[in-house]
């Protein structure tokens, strides 16, 4: 296999598509990548605070692994807090799906199963899977690929499971503070007690408050890097105890160092692909 290419030259193997107004269901982002060489690509996954969903219009030519050496090929679900996942494949083209984990819900019902792993699509989402992907392909273009996927996420929207409003409430303030507040305190706000909130939400959006914070901050933290930021000053500006403690959350979230997530290239098509974080959020 070829060595990784630069995070430059990473973000210049895309041609990238993105839809060019909001759709019907806020907390959703969509993004279309059409790799501009055949590859091999190896592409190592820096988790961050959505549900993705990729749905694969090549030919099966997308695999997602993760470090417990299991590997699904096609349309895929990543969720939330997602460790150590790498793509795979050759001439690749898909539709890449980023769900606040508040719409993730209904759309493809409680993610605590997830466990930050990756499954099929058609393994959460049954037969809507196939015809989807089957509509996608057969699509003229970007523009109607992003309005058959809106159409189908705005129903299954509509008629899924809405998670409880004091967990939809908390899940807003952690990525409104950027993971900068006190779960204790948001309990209070919902008027539930810590281990009521810590269960209901865990059950709902696949990870605890205390994770999801993290998450969210480690976040924030990944793209000031990537920015080109000082770890140091990241860390004050994230919030962190000092800068070991940074190294430390990094390590535990994507395995690598501040310097290596810096420059790693599933972040550099952020600009492009993922301007407007909006999708983080839902109503």
């Amino acid at each position: 296999m070829p060595p990784a290419p630069t995070p430059r030259a990473a973000a210049a193997l895309w041609d990238i598509a993105t839809p060019v107004r909001p759709g019907p269901v806020r907390g959703v982002a969509m993004a279309g990548f059409r790799a501009r060489a055949g590859g091999p690509y190896d592409l190592e996954v820096v988790p961050f605070p959505a549900v993705t969903v990729a749905v694969d219009l090549g030919d099966e030519s997308l695999a997602v692994g993760g470090t417990e050496g299991r590997q699904e090929a096609g349309s895929v679900v990543a969720g939330l807090a997602s460790h150590g996942l790498r793509g795979h494949g050759r001439d690749i083209e898909c539709l890449q799906i980023r769900l606040s984990p508040v719409v993730a819900h209904a759309v493809l019902g409680p993610l605590a199963d997830l466990d930050g792993g990756v499954v099929r699509l058609d393994d959460l989402a049954g037969r809507d899977a196939a015809r989807l992907q089957e509509r996608l392909r057969a699509a003229a273009s970007w523009a109607d690929r992003f309005a058959i996927a809106e159409a189908a996420l705005a129903r299954r929207h509509r008629d899924g499971p809405a998670v409880d409003p004091e967990v939809a409430f908390v899940w807003r303030q952690l990525v409104a503070h950027r993971g900068g507040v006190r779960i204790e305190r948001l309990a209070g706000e919902t008027g539930w007690s810590r281990k009521r909130l810590w269960s209901r939400f865990r059950g709902q959006i696949g990870l605890t408050p205390k994770h999801a914070a993290r998450l969210v901050r480690f976040d924030h933290a990944a793209h000031r890097l990537a920015a080109g930021h000082r770890p140091a000053l990241v860390a004050a500006d994230a919030g962190y105890a000092d800068q070991s403690h940074l190294h430390r959350e990094v390590a535990a979230f994507a395995g690598m160092t501040p310097t290596a997530v810096a420059a790693a290239a599933w972040l550099t098509v952020d600009d492009d692909a993922w301007a407007a974080p909006g999708y983080l959020r839902a109503s």
